[in-house]
């Protein structure tokens, strides 16, 4: 191999030298830097972003061993059964059909025994599904209310109905046991739901006993279709679930975690399947919601 045709290639000036000896230091520097040095940041604390990570997480957990488990079948009321529902229980469309109409006309079944006389299901189907039926807790009462209520309104009185909704804490407090303190919380209620849907979530305000709840009753009403700004059960965040006075947060947890498991939330129904749904209150519930 001729070394004098490539000899010129290695010939440089002692500017040229000095700069590629420089070059070749700093070279060797930043490799001496990049050994001795530490590129792991640690992370900014952020409680926040922790909690969503932990939640995720336990998500992530459930969907894990979700296929591994069997189907569980929670209580429920048997009033809000869909076509769906009733097929798995295995009950027949005719049966189903019966309940529907039983209820189009504003009647609710309140034992199983109701229940197999309006659908005229199978004793031994009955037996097999009615374990599994969770009635409010006032059906369970239904003689003693009637009984009460006989008492308490077998007088009849001459008084103005007001429009629950439009009642100031002057109107409350004109009724017997009502101060000014229970007319606040009356109102704040109130306040944190937009407007009453029904004279039965007077039972939901703290401190006021069955008889000022039954005085209420005769001196007020909801007279009006209230404007609410519906909850969008679907989309809701898991603060503005826990936000709504009927959720808290544990609720809200659970509702949050069954929309990731199972999708969109259809109706009253797949939200009555979540365990810790306050049945009993899914009709006024279900008023505040949007699916």
């Amino acid at each position: 191999m001729n070394f004098k045709s490539i000899s010129p290639y290695f010939k440089f000036t002692n500017h040229q030298r000095k700069g590629i000896f420089s070059l070749f230091i700093i070279i060797i520097a930043l490799q001496f830097f990049y050994f001795f040095s530490d590129f792991n940041q640690a992370e900014k604390n952020c409680p926040e972003k922790q909690e969503w990570l932990a939640f995720q997480s336990e998500i992530d957990s459930l969907k894990a061993i979700k296929y591994n488990e069997k189907p569980k079948v929670y209580l429920f009321n048997p009033n809000f059964i869909s076509d769906y529902k009733g097929y798995k229980l295995g009950m027949s469309i005719q049966e189903i059909d019966r309940l529907f109409a039983y209820r189009k006309e504003n009647k609710y079944v309140n034992s199983p025994e109701e229940f197999q006389k309006v659908t005229k299901i199978s004793d031994s189907l009955l037996n097999v599904i009615s374990p599994y039926f969770k009635f409010p807790n006032w059906a369970q009462n239904k003689k003693t209310f009637k009984t009460y209520t006989a008492k308490s309104f077998s007088k009849k009185e001459n008084f103005t109905v007001l429009d629950i909704n439009e009642a100031s804490k002057e109107d409350f407090m004109k009724i017997n046991g009502v101060g000014e303190g229970l007319s606040t919380r009356i109102l704040n209620q109130k306040e944190s739901l937009e407007a009453f849907v029904s004279m039965e979530q007077m039972s939901d305000v703290w401190g006021l006993s069955s008889e000022v709840i039954d005085e209420l009753k005769k001196h007020f009403r909801v007279l009006s279709s209230p404007k609410i700004k519906k909850i969008p059960i679907n989309d809701a965040s898991l603060k503005e679930l826990a936000l709504f006075p009927y959720f808290r947060y544990a609720l809200a947890k659970q509702i949050v975690t069954y929309r990731s498991m199972n999708g969109d939330i259809r109706n009253i129904e797949d939200l009555i399947n979540i365990k810790g749904f306050p049945v009993e209150k899914a009709n006024i519930i279900g008023l505040y919601l949007e699916f």
